[in-house]
């Protein structure tokens, strides 16, 4: 199939920016010598639907030595880097993406994903599983499982598996120790308030910050923001995590209640209408609206354009909605994930604990999946450590073991 990128002549700045987070990325490095030898997944095709940018391409390529015929495109408009789509091109990679492309063409790409006729895929939020059970059943024939990158993807392959209508086995990658105590705290923690100061170019020290949801990727926007010397509230609908966010000596009080006191707001649930149009009249002006969930459903921009006087784009990233009082709310991104369509998304290190994950799941499907049911399951606990194992053996940190007395003690 013919690649679909925006300049097949960007290539030489996306060849650079791969062979920089390769430097930083030793887990990956040992698979890719690894599996590049024994080519396990020779005679297979892969999709993978991720946010196209280096280390997903570093990813994307590790998986072509190690056998694979792979085709890829972006999980989102804003997160595909045109200059590493065309490199991708010319190292062998079938590539289907463009940054901001519409919404029409978004689906074409995943369509010519299903028609790329993978065995096995990797998708990011659920857009393509979930095409694949609707309107493109016909390229249910030949896959034998899958991978899910995002706690809003694992939610949507549990509510399908549930029905009884899951077509084959997905694995939660999200869900392994080695992805979601990293990626989703301190990959998010960190990768959204570059995205965030890199578009406002504004002080965050001393400002109101509204983290919205006390996941494990809000405790990443918590934890980063307080780090940037801001006043930190949070806002829940679990009363566990809003107790975990007290007791990590945050405010937790209802969104109706922080919309008042908001200098930066910050959603990070994976649900819709986080941010409505109940809160917008609350905001003081200069109030400014983020989101760090996978879908752009969490801040209400319909309820918030209706309330407004005019909306226009007064810096790359950045729109004001000026209200009919004079009050100016501003939102970044489009609402769109913005530690990847305002910056480079989560550092190398930690997305190689990551893709480390996606590669072994993708494996353990390839070697098991006539044994799997059409489930949702967890990556086997021995390679969570063997993950670690890898990266700790990088980063030149020793630890102890058991002795066998001690395995024993414990039942091991």
């Amino acid at each position: 199939m013919e690649s679909m990128v925006k300049d097949i002549s960007l290539a030489p700045g996306g060849h650079a920016k791969i062979e920089w987070v390769k430097n930083f990325m030793p887990v990956m490095s040992a698979i890719d010598r690894e599996f590049s030898k024994s080519k396990p997944f020779a005679g297979k095709k892969l999709a993978i639907v991720l946010h196209l940018e280096a280390k997903t391409a570093y990813m994307a390529e590790v998986f072509m030595h190690a056998g694979a015929e792979v085709a890829i495109t972006g999980s989102n408009p804003l997160s595909t880097q045109d200059d590493v789509a065309a490199a991708l091109v010319e190292d062998g990679v079938t590539v289907f993406a463009s940054y901001d492309c519409t919404a029409e063409e978004y689906e074409n790409y995943l369509n010519k994903i299903i028609d790329f006729e993978p065995d096995l895929l990797i998708d990011d939020g659920g857009d393509l599983v979930n095409l694949l059970h609707t309107t493109r059943r016909d390229g249910l024939k030949k896959i034998i499982g899958g991978s899910e990158e995002t706690t809003t993807g694992v939610l949507r392959n549990r509510a399908l598996a549930k029905s009884g209508e899951l077509a084959f086995p997905m694995i939660a990658a999200n869900d392994a120790y080695c992805k979601y105590l990293f990626d989703n705290r301190y990959g998010t923690g960190q990768s959204t308030w570059d995205g965030i100061m890199r578009t406002t170019n504004l002080v965050i020290a001393g400002k109101t910050v509204v983290i919205a949801g006390y996941g494990w990727c809000g405790k990443g926007g918590a934890m980063r923001a307080k780090g940037l010397g801001a006043n930190v509230v949070v806002t829940e609908v679990d009363p566990i995590k809003a107790i975990e966010a007290v007791c990590d000596g945050f405010r937790v009080m209802p969104m109706s209640e922080a919309a008042k006191i908001g200098d930066i707001f910050l959603t990070l649930t994976g649900d819709k209408d986080v941010i409505t149009g109940e809160h917008f009249p609350l905001m003081k002006n200069g109030a400014m609206l983020a989101n760090a969930g996978h879908f752009d459903v969490e801040i209400n921009i319909p309820d918030l354009e209706k309330i407004s006087v005019s909306r226009k784009e007064v810096r790359r990233n950045v729109e004001e909605f000026l209200q009919e009082d004079g009050r100016k709310i501003y939102l970044l991104a489009e609402g769109r994930l913005v530690n990847l369509a305002s910056g480079d998304g989560h550092p190398a290190e930690i997305m190689d604990l990551s893709f480390a994950v996606q590669f072994f799941s993708v494996a353990h499907l390839l070697h098991n999946h006539e044994k799997l049911e059409n489930k949702v399951y967890l990556m086997p606990e021995e390679i969570n450590t063997k993950i670690a194992e890898i990266k700790l053996d990088s980063l030149g940190v020793k630890i102890d073991t058991l002795t066998e007395e001690q395995r024993k003690y414990l039942g091991l």
